[in-house]
């Protein structure tokens, strides 16, 4: 048996199946995101946790879940993590007692401000060689690529 390649070599490379590429694209993304988030404490799903509730403020775990892309049980963990360090605070929703509604605390404010600086940057570095036509192609052809198909 040979060598396993390394990403961008053979088929882990231009010639690769695309939806392997998307998925190591991601992988690699998430391990640096999480290397500078980590002495933040914060990991990429309490991150977009957090991104989606400063956009998004007053839904329930079972919203978040779905804009966070993860799974409701997911979320549950992600909530009891960021609620016991005091990031967000739960109420009870205003017509429907039973659903609870999450905001940011001030100090979940303060942490994705100090979190986005840092995620933002590496963003900045990873299309720092793209000119701004083709960095704007890449996010319309990802934002296709998610939308539902219409029959």
């Amino acid at each position: 048996m040979g060598d396993l390649p390394d990403a961008g070599e053979g088929k882990r490379g231009v010639d690769g199946h695309l939806g392997y590429l998307l998925r190591q694209a991601a992988h690699a993304h998430r391990q640096h995101v999480e290397q500078r988030l980590g002495n933040l404490g914060l990991t990429l799903p309490q991150f977009s946790v957090l991104t989606m509730l400063a956009a998004y403020p007053g839904h329930s775990s079972a919203d978040l879940a779905r804009l966070a892309l993860v799974t409701p049980q997911t979320m549950s963990v992600i909530v009891a993590n960021l609620l016991k360090a005091g990031l967000i605070v739960r109420t009870p929703h205003r017509v429907h007692g039973r659903i609870q509604t999450i905001a940011l605390t001030d100090a979940g404010e303060a942490m994705i401000k100090a979190a986005k600086k840092r995620v933002y940057a590496l963003e900045a570095e990873m299309l720092a060689d793209l000119a701004p036509e083709t960095q704007a192609a890449i996010r319309r052809w990802l934002t296709r690529i998610a939308q539902p198909e219409t029959k």
